[in-house]
């Protein structure tokens, strides 16, 4: 193959490369929301009472509580199961939630709206509150991804 062929043979193939990419479906990229005025508080005696966690191979009595905020949403589209990550820490500063970077979801946040979140996580029975909520981040997905 002659220079002139490849050269040929290579334009087209990045014209082809070109055409079928700003044909291609949208990538299921990751969308930010803005978190604040978080908190967390003790969850109500009907959905926490005589809970339960197991870890290390034996049962222990856990903490329910619920976290609490608010999720803005910037972007002109809606916003679905975003994942929500943060750090939750007890009264003295240890970390209830070892190795666990994402602590819960959010189902739906409409385009440019802020919604009042909530979730429910677990923590040991014993931890010092009130707990503290600390690089709390959430991101989505432009369609429902069918959790």
């Amino acid at each position: 193959m002659g220079f002139r062929n490849w050269l040929t043979a290579t334009a087209v193939a990045c014209l082809i490369w070109v055409i079928s990419s700003a044909f291609a479906p949208p990538a299921f990229a990751k969308i930010p929301l803005k978190l604040f005025d978080l908190h967390s508080q003790e969850c109500p005696s009907e959905i926490g009472q005589g809970m339960v966690t197991v870890g290390g191979g034996s049962a222990r009595q856990a903490g329910c509580y619920l976290i609490k905020g608010k999720a803005k949403n910037t972007k002109k589209i809606d916003v679905f199961d975003a994942d929500v990550f943060g750090r939750i820490y007890d009264a003295n500063g240890n970390n209830t939630f070892q190795n666990r970077g994402r602590v819960g979801s959010i189902d739906e946040v409409p385009k440019e709206k802020t919604i009042d979140f909530e979730f429910r996580v677990t923590v040991p029975a014993n931890v010092k509150t009130p707990l503290i909520l600390k690089k709390f981040k959430a991101s989505g997905f432009r369609h429902k991804i069918g959790r």
